[in-house]
């Protein structure tokens, strides 16, 4: 799902390999609640982009960019993603 390499902030907001994970997990998430599973909650690992002691900087996970030299964060598409999926569900 990551790609670990310097990214440009143009290559880290376009995560579609992470929008196709979230989905299909949710997707078989949902199916298992619909059988009887106790589900309580779900959070997407990570929320940003953080050091990680085997690759450094260099792994961006999280569904918001940030930018190292300014700690600016940038929302990534699959965050926008999962923004409309939760307006979607709530009602």
């Amino acid at each position: 799902m990551d790609n670990p390499g310097n990214v440009t902030l143009d290559q880290g907001l376009k995560d579609f390999d992470r929008i196709h994970y979230y989905k299909g997990y949710l997707t078989q998430l949902k199916k298992v609640i619909d059988e009887g599973a106790h589900v309580v909650g779900y959070f997407a690992w990570s929320l940003l982009d953080n050091f990680e002691w085997l690759s450094g900087y260099t792994s961006r996970f999280g569904i918001v960019y940030v930018d190292y030299t300014n700690l600016k964060r940038y929302p990534k598409m699959s965050a926008y993603w999962f923004k409309h999926l939760l307006h979607q569900h709530q009602h």
